[in-house]
């Protein structure tokens, strides 16, 4: 479903990756780990076109990026990234939620405007999302009335109104005071089970990422050093470097 080939990228004189290279099968959990400024999040921004990258290319389903390091991408490039985020949805640290909407215009404002939905259809179908992460009596509310958990599952369920084949999470509960990370740990896990969707999930979250992934990649200074199944990686650990992040954080948890 992902495939990303020989990706470099730089910010400014400082580079980051060298010639990464992953593959994401249709249906697969993929859990970045590592420390922070490693790259996870740079690395799921450069697969939904956020980021621009030196050389490479990312592959999402039959769609292609290339390197498109410039201010302003050619036309072919920029119907190349709208294609992919019509495929990819990606929930984000910070919510990103319009404050000036209710959480039930935030839902729809995509599906309305980039799909076509009927604002009607849309609506019904945004309560159901919403139903489902116990959120649908939220949905005339503004963010601002709304808890850290409530407003990163509000982005959730607007991610998946748009009915995506792939989903990033960008360290989903980075952004959570500690009792509201467990609900929306919960609604992740929920989703993942049910929907079968190619996911890629960046966390620092040792223990949720044992009971999701399908395999754990890790991530340290830019590289991919070495990924494997969750007892893999946890119980017999390859690389000395994947040892000392793996004992800093559950020595810390």
């Amino acid at each position: 479903m992902i495939k990303v080939r020989n990706l470099h990228k730089s910010f400014g004189i400082q580079g980051l990756f060298k010639g990464i290279s992953l593959d994401v099968a249709r249906g697969e959990v993929a859990v970045l780990i590592g420390p922070s400024g490693s790259g996870k999040s740079t690395f799921l921004r450069c697969i939904n076109g956020l980021e621009t990258f030196e050389k490479g290319e990312i592959e999402v389903d039959d769609t292609a990026l290339h390197s498109i390091n410039r201010a302003r991408p050619s036309k072919n490039d920029a119907e190349a990234i709208r294609q992919v985020r019509l495929k990819v949805g990606m929930v984000f640290q910070h919510f990103n939620l319009f404050p000036h909407m209710t959480v039930l215009e935030n839902i729809i404002l995509a599906p309305v405007h980039v799909l076509g939905i009927d604002r009607k259809k849309a609506e019904q179908e945004a309560l159901v999302f919403l139903g489902r992460i116990n959120l649908d009596k939220k949905a005339d509310c503004r963010p601002e009335t709304l808890s850290g958990g409530e407003m990163q599952r509000a982005a959730i369920a607007r991610a998946l109104a748009m009915k995506p084949q792939a989903m990033l999470f960008d360290e989903p509960t980075a952004s959570l005071d500690p009792e509201m990370v467990g609900e929306v740990l919960a609604v992740i896990k929920d989703l993942v089970s049910q929907e079968g969707m190619t996911t890629l999930i960046s966390t620092h979250e040792m223990g949720f990422a044992k009971e999701v992934a399908d395999r754990i990649v890790v991530f340290a200074d830019g590289d991919i050093i070495e990924s494997g199944t969750p007892e893999e990686i946890f119980s017999d650990p390859r690389r000395e470097r994947t040892k000392m992040f793996l004992s800093r954080v559950l020595r810390r948890a």
